[in-house]
């Protein structure tokens, strides 16, 4: 059993690495520069990106001037307020925590990447009496959705990341979003963003409030959107996932198949 387990693992993780660490990973890029093994990534409202498949047979120095490059190429774009430099921790890399600490990044939470399939989490679940899911596609629904978000992470309420959606809805390359309410009140809320090109559609920004917790609301959620992925003709599904939500993603079938940290850098 232990070596199903591990064959499986791998096999997800091999599917990861060369399905979505691509141009795939960034579908709403607005500019893309490579770097030698580095993508250095430009998204609206001045948000560096800096990812990649892989950095090679390097060591630490050149980790190091990687790290320096790659600020630096969005350093000296006034416009970019902030970069995200995206870890993950099987990849090879000796010496970059250090690095990114030496540059000016900051380690956010680690998180677990989890894969599995789709047919796995689209199940039935039983939701709350009054509570009810649905996709929201209306400007009204969007901004409301975006802000709950932002009060569940603890962000201040900005114009921003509903204009970040609802510039995505407009491209129509597939992304949905999803809410689950309760008297007129989201409780509940995260997008779909099946890859194009490849057997993977993710699962982001899954947020609860607080007194809602535990009662399979999330559960539901991510099961309508599984349920949505296959029916885009999706079989795989990921997600970077909080200790809150691992737990929910295992139960229903999903893998950690290795973590995730993000460093950020603000001007």
């Amino acid at each position: 059993m232990v070596g199903d387990d591990t064959a499986t693992r791998a096999r997800l993780l091999a599917a990861y690495d060369e399905q979505l660490r691509t141009d795939a990973e960034t579908p709403s890029a607005i500019a893309v520069t490579r770097l030698g093994p580095l993508r250095l990534v430009t998204f609206r409202g001045g948000r560096g990106f800096i990812t990649y498949r892989g950095l090679g047979d390097v060591d630490a120095g050149d980790v190091a001037r990687l790290v320096r490059d790659g600020l630096a190429h969005f350093a000296t774009d006034t416009a970019i307020t902030r970069v995200e430099w995206k870890t993950r921790g099987h990849d090879h890399a000796p010496g970059l925590h250090e690095a990114l600490l030496q540059n000016g990044f900051v380690p956010d939470e680690r998180e677990s990447i989890m894969v599995g399939e789709a047919r796995a989490l689209a199940v039935d679940v039983a939701l709350p009496p009054g509570v009810r899911l649905r996709r929201v596609t209306e400007e009204h629904d969007v901004r409301a959705m975006a802000a709950m978000q932002d009060e569940v992470f603890g962000d201040p309420v900005s114009d921003a990341p509903a204009d970040a959606l609802l510039h995505r809805l407009s491209l129509d390359d597939g992304m949905q979003l999803w809410i689950a309410e309760a008297n007129g009140e989201i409780v509940t809320a995260g997008r779909l963003e099946p890859v194009a090109n490849t057997d993977f559609a993710g699962i982001w920004g899954g947020a609860t409030r607080s007194e809602w917790r535990g009662r399979g609301i999330y559960r539901a959620l991510t099961a309508a959107r599984a349920r949505a992925a296959i029916a885009l003709g999706k079989t795989l599904i990921h997600s970077d996932s909080t200790e809150y939500s691992r737990p929910i993603l295992e139960q229903a079938g999903l893998i950690a198949v290795s973590s995730t940290t993000p460093y950020l850098w603000k001007r």
